[in-house]
C-alpha cells in the first residue's frame, strides 16, 4: 500500500464512519479500485477504525467526561442511565459479531454486488426518516436495544451503521439531538473491542502485514482529521433532518456498484 492509496482510504475512513453511506462498503469499493491484498490492508483497517474513535471522542469530550464524572459517584444517577443504555445497545453487536463476524468479512469481502445491494437498504432507511415527524423522546432502554439491532445488521459492509441507528432512532420518535450523540457513543466499545480482537489475530499471525509505518500514520491522520469534521457536520445535519441527499448519493453509488461489480 502505498502512500498515497493509504491518504485515500484513510480519508474515505474518516468521512463515511460518520456520515450515513457506510465505512465498511466504502472501504470495500476503496480496496478493490486500488487493489489493495486484503492482509495487506487489514492492520490498516484496524488503525483506521481507531482514529475514527478517537474522532468521536474528541468531539464529545466534554459528554464523555460527564458521563465518566457522574458514573464514579457510585449513584443511580442520569450519566450511569444513559452508559446503562449505551451497554444495553451493545448486546445485539456482542451476538451478532461473535457469531457471524469472520462468515460476514469474507463473505462481503470484494463482492460489490452484494454491498451495493445493501447500500440501497441504507438509502431507504434514510429515506424512512423522511416520512415520519421528528419527536422528542429521551432515548429509552427498548429503543436504545432497537438501536443497538440496527448496529448489528451494520456487520454488512453497504450498510451504514450510523445510517441504521439514526434512522432507528427517530422513527421511533426520539429526538434529533438525542440521537445522534447516543448513535455515535453507542459505536465506541463495539469497534475498541473489534479493534482488539484484530491486534490479537495480527499479533498471533506469522504472516507478514506488508504496509509502511509511513502510509499507517498518514491513513490514521487522514481519518482522524475527516472524521472530526464529518462527526461534528453530520450532528448539524441530523438536527436539521437533511439526511434525504445521502439516500440519493446511497442509491447512485449502490447501482454503480452492481453495475460494475
Amino acid at each position: 500500500m502505498t502512500w498515497f492509496e493509504a491518504l485515500i482510504l484513510g480519508l474515505v475512513q474518516g468521512l463515511t464512519e460518520f456520515l450515513p453511506v457506510s465505512s465498511s462498503g466504502h472501504l470495500e469499493i476503496g480496496k478493490v479500485l486500488l487493489n489493495v491484498e486484503v492482509k495487506e490492508s487489514l492492520s490498516f483497517t484496524v488503525l483506521v477504525h481507531f482514529a475514527t474513535v478517537l474522532s468521536t471522542i474528541t468531539v464529545f469530550y466534554k459528554d464523555i467526561l460527564k458521563l465518566f464524572t457522574g458514573l464514579f459517584k457510585f449513584q443511580w444517577n442520569e450519566e450511569t442511565r444513559y452508559v446503562s443504555k449505551i451497554f444495553v445497545s451493545m448486546i445485539p453487536i456482542l451476538i451478532v459479531g461473535a457469531l457471524f463476524w469472520d462468515e460476514a468479512a469474507s463473505f462481503f469481502s470484494g463482492n460489490l454486488v452484494l454491498v451495493g445491494g445493501a447500500l440501497l437498504i441504507t438509502a431507504l432507511l434514510l429515506i424512512s426518516t423522511q416520512l415520519v415527524k421528528p419527536g422528542k423522546k429521551k432515548i429509552p432502554y427498548l429503543d436504545a436495544l432497537l438501536m443497538g439491532l440496527a448496529q448489528a445488521m451494520a456487520i454488512i459492509p453497504g450498510i451504514s451503521r450510523s445510517g441504521a441507528t439514526i434512522s432507528t432512532g427517530l422513527l421511533l420518535k426520539n429526538g434529533r439531538s438525542d440521537v445522534a450523540q447516543f448513535s455515535f457513543l453507542m459505536v465506541l466499545f463495539p469497534i475498541m473491542g473489534a479493534a482488539l480482537l484484530d491486534i490479537l489475530s495480527m499479533s498471533s499471525s506469522s504472516s507478514e502485514v506488508g504496509i509502511s509505518i509511513s502510509s499507517l500514520i498518514i491513513g490514521f491522520l487522514a481519518a482522524y482529521l475527516s472524521g472530526y469534521l464529518a462527526c461534528r457536520w453530520m450532528i448539524n445535519l441530523v438536527k436539521k433532518g437533511n439526511l434525504y441527499w445521502f439516500a440519493i448519493y446511497c442509491v447512485v453509488v449502490g447501482i454503480i456498484s452492481i453495475i460494475f461489480a
